[in-house]
């Protein structure tokens, strides 16, 4: 359906309808000192040669230098494809599935995301998407509380070594709910959450236990081991993931001997632009038994009257449809075009693609840690396996070296101080499939010309 706008007379024959006088009159409940008022600071008109001038120069200054910066955003190399088609108006203008007669297209791809992110994390069900990944932690912690029904507290354990603004959105969102989060915290030397750590919490009434994998230091927790131990005590694993390392690693739905039974994540790595922070689309997939405490929507395959396929928005327990008490959740729009360009870039990839670019990841950073061996003064932090990024010990702050390394055109990587005061002299640095040999060279000759400017 084309947009048309309202003309004059449409808008006064809909104000008088109403019994008003004026569009405005409809905010009447904003506050004065609250509103815009009339724009007085607008531009004199430029050309259009003036204008794409203009716009050019402000798209010159975002450039960036060479990034190994991660810390939960990740610079893959996105097929031109992926936004080529993503960026077709049935896809880009296309608003939610309500009327499954209109929107049979949008409903069959996000039933084809879903079915690829049900393989790649070896769940029985994946949701149509929620608005991030943090996010859809938090909608975890609280389909666990109401899903395990062997727990009677409102208790969740999460490993410290978690991803920091999961852990706050987590904690702002279910504290309404009176769901009490616990922490499990890492080991000094090797940044991972060990089983003798659990055994003060062995026999407690917790409904669930969250792991991170990889954690934010990069690391490789023993998922299996918690998870196994987790079930041991009654409680529900929520496994928060990259899905671009399930390229090479074992898959959520098979740790331990039963699996997850939550699984989100993030994601962005799957042909989504970091684009200044986002938007992004979280993923959430769980086991059948607990399906119908999974949040928002989920698109179910059927048949007509005609026997012909066809899609439809399936167990959707929202409060748009029923009693707002009884809701999962207050989730109702998913992200749409960010599950359109992730679906493609999967389409794209298969399986051996993303087996490619996950081992390139890997490859690149072992690459990199030989480079950092060879350095005097600089070291891992944290022994132990890591998939594509890694804690870097430095001789100096943090802070003070990556603002160096930055003004000569490489970001090295995110200040750990920002995490935790005591990890101030660290820096956590990431490689994708897009670094060369080259700019891992570049990378530790300037942390290398950096380090010696400090005196190092």
């Amino acid at each position: 359906m084309p947009f048309v706008p309202h003309t004059s007379q449409d808008e006064k024959v809909m104000l008088d309808a109403i019994g008003i006088d004026s569009i405005e009159d409809l905010f009447d409940e904003i506050p004065a000192d609250l509103l815009a008022g009339v724009l007085t600071s607008t531009p004199d008109a430029i050309s259009e040669k003036a204008l794409l001038r203009l716009m050019a120069e402000r798209a010159q200054a975002d450039q960036i230098g060479l990034s190994f910066l991660g810390a939960g955003a990740y610079e893959h190399h996105i097929p031109s494809a992926v936004w080529d088609l993503a960026s077709r108006g049935e896809f880009m203008t296309a608003y939610t599935p309500y009327q499954a007669e209109a929107s049979q297209g949008t409903l069959q791809l996000i039933y084809e995301f879903q079915t690829m992110m049900t393989r790649l994390t070896a769940m029985d069900v994946a949701n149509a998407s929620v608005y991030d990944g943090a996010s859809a932690l938090a909608e975890a912690v609280l389909m666990a509380v109401r899903a395990n029904r062997k727990s009677k507290s409102k208790r969740v354990l999460m490993v410290a070594n978690i991803h920091p603004a999961y852990r706050a959105v987590c904690e702002n969102i279910v504290r309404n709910q009176q769901i009490t989060i616990d922490i499990l915290s890492w080991q000094e030397n090797t940044g991972l959450v060990e089983q003798d750590q659990l055994d003060g919490f062995a026999g407690e009434d917790y409904a669930a236990l969250v792991i991170a994998y990889p954690n934010f230091f990069g690391s490789l927790d023993d998922a299996a081991g918690l998870t196994d131990w987790a079930h041991e005590n009654n409680q529900l694993v929520i496994g928060v993931i990259n899905p671009m390392c399930l390229g090479i690693l074992g898959a959520p739905g098979e740790w331990g001997k039963r699996g997850a039974d939550i699984v989100v994540g993030e994601t962005q790595p799957f042909g989504i632009p970091i684009a200044s922070g986002g938007p992004y689309a979280g993923f959430m997939c769980c086991k059948k038994a607990i399906v119908r405490q999974m949040p928002g929507r989920i698109i179910g395959k059927t048949v007509d009257l005609e026997g012909k396929q066809g899609f439809a928005l399936t167990l959707q327990a929202r409060e748009q449809h029923i009693r707002r008490a009884k809701a999962t959740s207050n989730i109702c729009t998913n992200q749409g075009l960010l599950v359109t360009a992730a679906s493609i870039y999967l389409s794209l990839m298969g399986d051996n693609g993303l087996t490619s670019i996950a081992s390139q990841c890997h490859n690149n950073i072992v690459k990199l840690l030989a480079g950092i061996a060879a350095m005097d003064g600089v070291e891992r932090k944290f022994s132990g396996p890591v998939f594509h990024e890694v804690v870097i010990q430095l001789p100096r702050p943090a802070k003070e070296v990556l603002s160096l390394m930055a003004d000569q055109g490489v970001l090295g990587g995110y200040d750990m101080g920002n995490f935790d005061t005591s990890l101030a002299d660290c820096m956590l640095t990431n490689t994708t499939e897009t670094k060369t040999s080259e700019d891992i060279e570049l990378f530790l000759v300037t942390l290398k010309q950096v380090l010696e400017s400090l005196g190092c």
